[in-house]
């Protein structure tokens, strides 16, 4: 047995939750559109042609915004291809993924989706193969009311109202050699300051995003990031971050480690963010955007990312996730909750199919991935604001991260339903945790409203069309309340989440 505390003052908080860090990503690749949230024919499909089941669990997780058409897709895409009568769309190669890309579902047709599935969409915009012209032109068909040729394209196309579209991508993945249209620092900087000038003329509510390095490993990082704001600090709100866990050498501690190098890498972009603003003297802060992140480490042989002959929604990169990927994905976001004064806004990536916590079988059923339930709850209980909490416990040494907790944690309280949520991850593989929280502050006579734990004795288990429910929550007992005071035990290599009500 270890033991582990938490202390936290409603008085210290770190900030309110901006419930767009719940998102997630759509892009045309793979399975993820095409078999995925839209399938025609499927016996759940609905006039639209998208997938009931699937919509139901999109529910379930509880995504706030959805990033859309890409991802390395987006670098050579034509926006105005999937848009008007879908008969008269071209078909295109599609040379991010190597895949024949139909154009059936384009612009029009997402946004129906978000509709029906209650979330915000996120738009890109192409920086590879197009620019300046392409992104005004791309704002005005969405967000002008009428009265242009583009506004009266999109009502001819039967969208009387606007989308109104307000977040916006600008690029994806720029500095990356695998990029269409790769740049330069000072090239993509300029072409975003560029092009962000005249999206704000067109819409002046809009909020865009600036690409940051496609991860923290690029030769470019920090520098790329620097020379980017240097150029675009004044025009944009948030840049993007994107980071991959991996767990290469099957070593579990060491992967569940990676859940600190993510607070690093965060940290890291704020200081380079607040280094630009320094240099201006400014008082404006950019905020953090980590528009994809995921476990994505099994699915990466050269026939998980292209299929010869130019297929059509071919299977890629379609990662069946275990009972630690679960672990891990919990402790991500309690990294994000704790950095909700920066991290206003994150995209699991991907939804459905190719590394989702959705998995579809085309014609057929549709399960929910291990990695879905610390989303979902997640999700469903991150209202409110963060409070800081302090964690003392005992910590065990990696080779990449010198120190690391076996307790990571977050506190979150919802003034507005009263309750406060207890997330926590015991690290340690074979020694369950003696945790004790002390709520200061935040009243007396508080009860369990509901306690959960994602936890199975086999960590390499996964979720099966034929067993959808191996990994799954399970009710956490013994939480004892006592004044302001939780205690309770964790299980071995297991999140939980404690919900506190008055």
């Amino acid at each position: 047995m270890i033991s582990a505390s938490l202390i936290v003052d409603r008085n210290f908080a770190i900030a309110d939750i901006d419930r767009r860090i719940f998102g997630t990503f759509v892009e045309h690749m793979g399975r993820c559109v095409y078999g995925g949230i839209f399938e025609p024919g499927h016996p759940t499909a609905d006039a639209h042609g998208f997938r009931g089941d699937v919509m139901e669990l999109v529910r379930e997780l509880g995504p706030t915004i959805v990033r859309y058409p890409g991802g390395n897709f987006l670098s050579g895409y034509n926006w105005e291809d999937g848009v008007g009568p879908v008969d008269e769309r071209p078909r295109r190669l599609d040379l991010a993924w190597f895949s024949t890309e139909t154009n059936r579902f384009g612009t029009n047709e997402f946004i129906d989706w978000c509709r029906a599935a209650g979330v915000e969409p996120m738009f890109g915009v192409n920086f590879g193969t197009r620019g300046i012209d392409e992104a005004r032109r791309f704002v005005e068909y969405c967000n002008h009311p009428g009265g242009t040729q583009l506004s009266d394209l999109r009502r001819a196309h039967g969208y009387e109202q606007p989308h109104d579209i307000k977040f916006w991508c600008l690029g994806n993945e720029m500095d990356g050699p695998w990029q269409i249209g790769g740049k330069t620092a000072q090239e993509y900087g300029r072409l975003a300051h560029e092009a962000a000038k005249v999206m704000h003329w067109v819409d002046p509510s809009i909020e865009l995003a600036a690409c940051g390095s496609s991860h923290r490993d690029m030769p470019t990082f920090a520098s790329w990031e620097y020379e980017v704001l240097d150029h675009c600090f004044d025009d944009v709100d948030f840049i993007s971050l994107h980071t991959y866990f991996t767990n290469p050498h099957d070593a579990t501690e060491e992967y569940l480690g990676n859940i600190e190098m993510l607070d690093t890498y965060i940290k890291d972009v704020v200081a380079i963010c607040d280094a630009v603003a320094a240099k201006r003297r400014s008082p404006k802060r950019i905020m953090l955007s980590l528009d994809e992140w995921n476990v994505w480490y099994k699915a990466r042989s050269h026939l998980d990312l292209r299929k010869p002959g130019w297929p059509q929604a071919p299977k890629l990169i379609e990662e069946v996730y275990n009972a630690e990927d679960a672990l891990l994905v919990g402790g991500a976001l309690m990294v994000l909750l704790n950095n909700a004064d920066r991290v206003k806004c994150a995209c699991i990536a991907q939804l459905v199919n190719v590394i989702g916590p959705i998995m579809t079988e085309t014609g057929g059923a549709a399960w929910r991935q291990t990695i879905f339930h610390p989303f979902a709850l997640t999700a469903r209980y991150g209202h409110g604001r963060v409070l800081r909490a302090i964690a003392d416990g005992p910590a065990y040494t990696a080779k990449t991260v010198p120190e690391v907790p076996y307790l990571t944690a977050t506190v979150v309280e919802d003034e507005a339903s009263g309750r406060v949520t207890i997330f926590a991850l015991n690290r340690h593989l074979t020694e369950p945790m003696e945790l004790t929280v002390d709520l200061f502050g935040l009243g007396d006579g508080r009860r369990v409203e509901e306690a959960l734990e994602l936890h199975h004795p086999n960590l390499k288990v996964a979720n099966t069309k034929e067993a959808p429910h191996t990994v799954s929550p399970k009710p956490l007992a013994g939480v004892a309340i006592a004044g302001e005071r939780v205690s309770v035990q964790l299980k071995p290599a297991s999140w939980n989440m404690i919900v506190t009500s008055r």
